[in-house]
């Protein structure tokens, strides 16, 4: 991978929730582990930003949406498999 590639992964989240901090976690520690500060998390509480969410077609949360690099690529759920989030997204390790 390019030394300048970035990941940019939005996580759709429903309100300060244990399930909202359990996704949040797992992705964190995800990200950290395999792509080594190459990436950006910006993370959308759907209560607070419900137009952002509709632009993306949020349908459940937590939702988390890998933007760029292309293609675009979505996993609904806490994120507690690290090994399918990887390949979900296809993250590549750095």
């Amino acid at each position: 991978m390019d030394q300048m590639t970035k990941y940019l992964l939005k996580l759709y989240v429903t309100g300060n929730t244990t399930r909202t901090t359990t996704a949040i976690r797992n992705l964190k520690k995800i990200c950290d582990e395999t792509l080594l500060g190459q990436y950006e998390l910006v993370v959308i509480d759907v209560l607070e930003s419900p137009e952002l969410a509709e632009s993306d077609k949020i349908l459940a949360t937590p939702t988390l949406i890998k933007h760029l690099p292309p293609p675009l690529k979505q996993i609904i759920g806490d994120l507690s498999d690290g090994e399918k989030v990887i390949k979900g997204l296809d993250l590549e390790r750095i």
